[in-house]
């Protein structure tokens, strides 16, 4: 492989919004700023759900309207409804993700809503985007498991990404929520849902709970994925799946792939200083293990 992989690095939002200790307005806005200078194209900054369900999260407008942006790199906001999206619009948001899962209880337990129910909660927010000139990604959680229901068959994540692609959303990324994929059943679930979704706009998404992610990532590179989510520092996990570990490590993904040959921008010893930048802050070691090994000084 020597083409490019576009990296969307989720750690301020997927990372942040799972720590039990609300990290500080300014140095969410640091770890963004830090992000980008590294390469990134893509930092997802910030959630506007709710600072009920997640306090984590709740000075989402001031951290968007605090960070310094750079040329060429885009910075996404996760928006639950049409009011989130309202909210985000207030600050300048040109770009929102919006969320759905593939296993019926657990969209009852995240959302208070089924399947459907939330795709026609992402009605008003995809026409509304639309009418504004306003780029939407989609997520879908669980394509390799719940912690409720268990297995999570291929055709209801399928049906579930087809539905948000054409809803409108341009990019459709696959949450292994729980992290118990194995690389055999991403690629029987990413070929399910190429048969829906043009391959160039999927991206996966692989929690590390049963360190299995960078062997998913690879599986699915091999089979036309050319877009892959992860946490710098390997932070994150899901409040609403218990057990689940961190998103993969940004640091661990660059190495695997710039080993490959595989271009992605990303100077990998900033990135690993910023790994241990956030490491510090939170109060541990990184979770990465590029970041172990190449030390708090890269």
């Amino acid at each position: 492989m020597s083409d490019f992989v576009r990296i969307v690095e989720v750690g301020p939002r997927d990372g942040l919004q799972n720590e039990k200790a609300i990290v500080p307005t300014a140095a969410k806005i640091e770890l963004i700023d830090r992000l980008s200078a590294t390469g990134l194209r893509v930092v997802e900054v910030t959630s506007f759900v709710s600072p009920k369900w997640v306090p984590q999260l709740a000075d989402a407008a001031e951290v968007y309207a605090g960070i310094r942006r750079h040329a060429g790199v885009d910075y996404p906001v996760l928006v639950p409804n049409l009011q989130g999206y309202e909210r985000a619009r207030e600050v300048g948001v040109t770009h929102v993700a919006a969320f759905t899962a593939a296993s019926e209880e657990f969209n009852r337990r995240n959302t208070n809503a089924g399947i459907e129910e939330s795709l026609q909660r992402f009605l008003p927010v995809m026409e509304r985007a639309k009418a504004d000139g306003v780029r939407v990604r989609g997520y879908v959680s669980t394509v390799l498991g719940c912690p409720y229901q268990g297995e999570v068959r291929v055709s209801d994540v399928a049906r579930v990404a087809g539905r948000l692609h054409a809803m409108g959303c341009e990019e459709v990324s696959l949450g292994d929520t729980i992290g118990t994929g194995t690389p055999a059943k991403a690629r029987r679930m990413l070929r399910a849902v190429a048969n829906e979704v043009p391959m160039e706009a999927l991206a996966v998404h692989f929690h590390d709970t049963y360190g299995q992610a960078l062997a998913n990532i690879l599986a699915c590179l091999e089979e036309g994925v050319r877009v892959v989510d992860s946490a710098v520092s390997g932070t994150g996990g899901c409040p609403y799946a218990k057990g689940a570990s961190g998103n993969v490590a940004t640091e661990d993904v660059v190495y695997m792939l710039h080993g490959m040959g595989v271009q992605t921008g990303i100077d990998l010893p900033a990135l690993v200083a910023t790994g241990h930048w956030l490491a510090a802050l939170l109060g541990r070691e990184t979770a990465s293990k590029v970041g172990r090994a190449m030390g708090a000084g890269a």
